[in-house]
């Protein structure tokens, strides 16, 4: 290994912590049975992959999904089937879209995000919350590169979508504040709409609110968000997400003559949810709405939509994922799912060529290793907010990902050092192998399962006195139900390690609910440090926000203690 390169674009080679591998195995035990060969299976995009926007391009079909406080930003998939999907990279790669993000919690950040395409021009157009609101960028490719944001002043709220109508004028429809910020009730929100002007890039004439409440104010529906806008055999349909994002999501649609309105409420609304359903049913599938459509070349319609897979009382740790269905159109309005239907896990292809399954699975049972033996990170790897400095190093030799430990703390609004990936399955192993330098300075380093800042379980070595001497698990759950002080981390197992050791392997397994943490020492095998902690602490449920859980490798640095008095 070259240390002086390493010396070079890390500090010194006291400053570094070497990852060999991460390896990830996951099972989906909520199918019955395997899908047949013109079937598909729910969820197409498994983990936190939530706010799914979809568009047509010809026989191509483009997706993106909400991104948060993670970097790069709006993961953007590419299909031929919508079953099959192949990740082309990130919108937002590149620090400078971000310049504007203010310091915040991690479920801050790009919120819902929309993609169209225009006369040779892909656009995604979302929300920088705690970082300027409201932009848009472009790109020719929708691998990119894409644009520097270009910001929207004139549109307020959340949730922005582009409609390109058949004669040549644009609109943004979005989530606002009502007007004034007179609210009737709590979570009272509008659609508005407004006019834009794609050549000059922003948006221009009056806004008009569409929608007041949701479909019925009278039952005083909360947070409308979420908006499109389409055309159909001469009407406008705007859909909406409805009742916040938990067990009572839903998706609502309207229609109108014009796409000013006024637009009419669906009698049949909602025409997706699952809040009514049994808490009893087994594996279910909660949280369903947040929609999008899509119309093959054929005239079919489909919808991809967020949804959750619980392990119990409505605890999941995997966030909010993408679900895939077809829409039926029943007198003129769309409807995915009523009345007592379920969202399936197993459901009928879309009339589309199939295409051979991605390289990456996203979806189903699956594994995978990272030797690190690439010059760049793989596209499932991301930063909690943009890096600050250069603190990681790859292209040493195979098996070396460097990350150099910092003091900035998981819990902290920061950039830590942290590299991580989706959870995407309740039972799951994920692994990795450290090799320990000796000269390495006194820090922490290890595998994390991270939530939020005040949601985590750190599985680590202790580096100190010029080896490594122990093992531990480190908790952080804010929340007096849980008897902690907020963001205090309490150690829930420690071991010693033996002096010498060169290679240390860390392993978290879950099976839902309990989560089990184990090492090993010099490729040898691997030992319990402590089983069955409370894995709840990491669900949407207890610890709030909008992500699922993200694995992956942190280092720290450790203050030196005190000085004793001579």
């Amino acid at each position: 290994m070259n240390t002086q390169a390493m010396d070079k674009e890390l500090g010194s080679e006291n400053t570094w912590v070497q990852f060999n591998s991460f390896s990830y195995w996951g099972t989906d035990f909520g199918a019955a049975r395997l899908p047949g060969r013109r079937q598909f299976l729910n969820p197409i995009l498994a983990g936190f992959y939530p706010d799914p926007s979809i568009c047509r391009v010809g026989e191509d079909y483009y997706l993106v999904n909400s991104s948060f406080s993670y970097f790069p930003g709006i993961p953007i998939f590419h299909s031929k089937d919508m079953v099959n999907w192949a990740q082309l990279g990130c919108v937002l790669d590149r620090p400078s879209q971000f310049s504007t993000l203010r310091p915040g919690d991690v479920s801050r950040g790009i919120y819902a995000a929309t993609i169209r395409h225009h006369r040779g021009l892909f656009y995604v157009i979302t929300t920088l919350v705690n970082g300027g609101e409201n932009f848009f960028v472009t790109a020719e490719n929708p691998a990119g590169p894409w644009s520097e944001p270009n910001w929207l002043p004139q549109v307020e709220g959340i949730d922005p979508s582009l409609f390109f109508d058949d004669d040549e004028h644009a609109y943004i429809v979005h989530c606002a504040p009502p007007p004034n910020n007179h609210a009737i009730y709590s979570g009272h929100r509008t659609i508005r709409i407004q006019e834009f002007d794609p050549t000059a890039g922003r948006a221009k004439g009056e806004q008009r609110i569409l929608i007041d409440g949701g479909a019925d104010i009278s039952k005083q529906p909360i947070w409308i968000e979420g908006p499109h806008l389409f055309k159909r055999n001469g009407r406008y349909y705007l859909i909406a997400a409805e009742g916040g994002t938990g067990e009572a999501h839903s998706e609502v649609v309207f229609q109108a003559d014009s796409v000013w309105g006024p637009f009419r409420p669906f009698a049949g609304n909602p025409i997706l949810t699952q809040r009514h359903l049994p808490d009893t049913r087994p594996m279910p599938i909660t949280c369903a709405g947040h929609a999008d459509f899509v119309q093959t070349p054929g005239g079919e319609w489909w919808a991809v939509f967020l949804a959750c897979r619980p392990y119990e009382r409505n605890c999941y740790n995997t966030g909010r994922e993408t679900f895939l269905l077809p829409v039926r159109w029943e007198n003129d309005w769309p409807i995915i799912l009523k009345g007592d239907e379920i969202v399936p896990r197993i459901a009928e292809r879309p009339g589309l060529p199939s295409q051979p399954a991605a390289k990456v699975a996203l979806n189903g049972s699956f594994s995978w290793t990272d030797n690190f033996d690439g010059n760049r990170l793989d596209l499932r790897w991301h930063f909690l907010r943009p890096p600050v400095g250069r603190w990681h190093s790859l292209g040493h030799g195979p098996g070396s990902l460097l990350i150099a430990p910092r003091s900035v703390a998981l819990s902290s609004y920061g950039n830590p050092s942290f590299i991580g990936c989706r959870q995407q399955h309740a039972n799951f192993t994920a692994s990795v192998e450290i090799t320990v330098n000796p000269k390495t300075a006194r820090c922490d380093a290890g595998l994390v399962a991270f939530q939020n800042e005040t949601h985590y379980l750190l599985l680590g070595i202790r580096v100190e006195g010029g080896g490594v001497n122990e093992v531990f698990l480190e908790r952080i759950s804010s929340g007096a139900d849980r008897g902690d002080a907020a963001s205090a981390p309490r150690i829930l197992a420690a071991a010693p390690l033996p002096q010498g050791a060169e290679r240390i392997a860390l392993k978290i397994g879950s099976t839902g609910l309990p989560y089990s943490f184990y090492y090993g020492i010099d490729r040898g095998e691997f030992k319990p440090l402590i089983e069955n902690v409370d894995g709840s602490i990491l669900s949407t449920k207890i610890a709030g926000g909008f992500q699922g859980v993200m694995l992956g490798m942190f280092a720290r640095r450790k203050a030196l203690p005190p000085r004793t008095p001579q």
